[in-house]
């Protein structure tokens, strides 16, 4: 099959950077797949389950918060805020995350604080997405 060099960066370390098959990624508008030589594109990410497929077929699976991707030239660049590996992930304090989210956006406040609330809770919810899901190394 053929393959691309996928490089995911997240705030302040690289995580991840090799030959893969696929990557699909969270948008606004749902999830989005790229294959090797995909036409050159720059998209929007939002907090949700990255799947990344390598040579060997094996599916990675990994929490994301928001960034973007830069597809050119064969190559695939993720720059991420966070990135988590399933067995990186506190499953007890992403439950505490998830209940203070949802805690924030029943309070009356602010619009800004409305919204963080909405990416905390977008956040939390992919991070036990990804926790529950297979735990592969990347």
């Amino acid at each position: 099959m053929n393959s691309f060099k996928l490089t995911i960066l997240a705030a302040g370390h690289p995580f991840f950077t090799g030959e893969s098959i696929s990557v699909i990624f969270p948008t606004l508008d749902g999830q989005y797949g790229i294959m090797a030589n995909h036409t050159n594109l720059v998209a929007g990410i939002v907090p949700g389950t990255l799947i990344v497929r390598s040579p060997d077929g094996v599916e990675h699976l990994a929490a994301v918060s928001r960034g973007i991707i830069k597809v050119e030239d064969n190559e695939v660049l993720l720059l991420v805020d966070s990135i988590e590996r399933p067995e990186d992930i506190d499953e007890n304090l992403a439950k505490q995350a998830l209940e203070d989210a949802q805690e924030r956006l029943l309070q009356k406040r602010s619009l800004a604080e409305y919204r963080g609330a909405e990416a905390q809770l977008a956040r939390s919810i992919s991070r036990l997405r990804v926790k529950q899901g297979h735990s592969t190394d990347f």
